[in-house]
């Protein structure tokens, strides 16, 4: 099987995009459907397993399409690691026409219980790293060819109860995207961001047990009804990286079944299972190695024996 993606074959062909996180998740999706168009996607985490594991089923899955992956283990908070990791892509490619600014992460703990240290553990991941990756990849290839910036965010409208410290980052994102997107027009640098919603991804399988009644629940909060799929996620990226959002930049595009939409004292209207069927609702599944994160997981039957 290969990627099913709506974009056309070869889309991305020549093209150098950097993925970080692009281990697991929202990111391997993503490389997976980058490398499927065409791309040179440079896999870049901080677990070389991961990333040599992708960049395993990448070039067993395109090997008519063109596409490759190369892996590049670095760290984002630290600064020089991401100045010669950045300069290691430069070497190895040539040049960088697009940056996926995935990598992130974040705990469950209500704001009087995070530590300055796990404050500034989440702001690094997910605002600072973000910041240091983005200007490496312009001051070291983008400033002089142009290129496309999609940095990842998250459903932070209405705030983030219980993750404070990912919801002032990912605010903080958004903010930097539009500077970012103002001083870089110049040089013909496009930078967007992405705010998935409830994704149904591998990132669940790293909360605690108990919070999976909670996260079964989400999509009853949700109008569209369900959660979302990696490669939807996946596809609103690849747009924003194309040729199509020419015209694009300093946007967030929302991909979140108008979650952010519901309103105290207005009665929500949920999609039922039925109306989710509807093609211009049914969800997106073009990525053919995802798999359901083991919180959806259904429970596992018990042996006769065990009875």
């Amino acid at each position: 099987m290969s990627y099913a993606s709506i974009f056309a074959p070869g889309l991305f062909a020549g093209k150098v995009v950097v993925v970080t996180g692009g281990g697991s998740g929202i990111g391997r999706c993503v490389a997976h459907e980058l490398a499927s168009l065409g791309a040179r996607v440079a896999l870049l985490g901080r677990k070389v397993d991961k990333l040599h594991k992708v960049a395993d089923e990448i070039a067993q899955d395109c090997a008519t399409s063109g596409g490759s992956a190369s892996t590049h283990v670095c760290d984002i908070r630290h600064e020089d690691a991401v100045r010669s990791t950045v300069a290691a892509i430069v070497a190895q490619h040539g040049a960088i026409d697009g940056l996926v600014n995935n990598a992130g992460g974040q705990y469950m703990t209500p704001l009087e219980s995070i530590s300055a240290k796990g404050w500034e553990a989440v702001v690094n991941t997910n605002l600072t790293g973000g910041f240091l990756m983005a200007r490496e990849c312009y001051t070291q290839s983008m400033a002089k060819h142009g290129g496309a910036i999609v940095n990842i965010v998250a459903d932070m409208w209405g705030s983030m109860p219980g993750m404070g410290h990912s919801g002032a980052a990912r605010a903080g994102m958004v903010s930097l995207t539009e500077t970012a997107a103002a001083e870089w027009a110049g040089a013909g640098v496009r930078v967007n961001a992405v705010a998935p919603g409830y994704i149904a991804s591998s990132g669940m399988d790293h909360y605690p047990p108990e919070a999976g009644p909670m996260l079964r629940a989400m999509a009853k909060t949700v109008p569209l009804g369900r959660f979302g799929t990696e490669a939807e996620t996946a596809a609103g990226i690849v747009f924003l990286l194309s040729p199509a959002a020419a015209f694009i930049s300093g946007s967030t595009l929302r991909i979140d079944g108008a979650r952010p939409q519901v309103r105290m004292g207005w009665p929500m209207t949920v999609a039922s299972a039925k109306t989710q069927t509807r093609a211009s609702i049914a969800p997106f599944d073009g990525f053919h190695r995802a798999t359901t994160p083991q919180v959806f997981a259904a429970p596992a039957q018990a042996s006769p024996e065990s009875k």
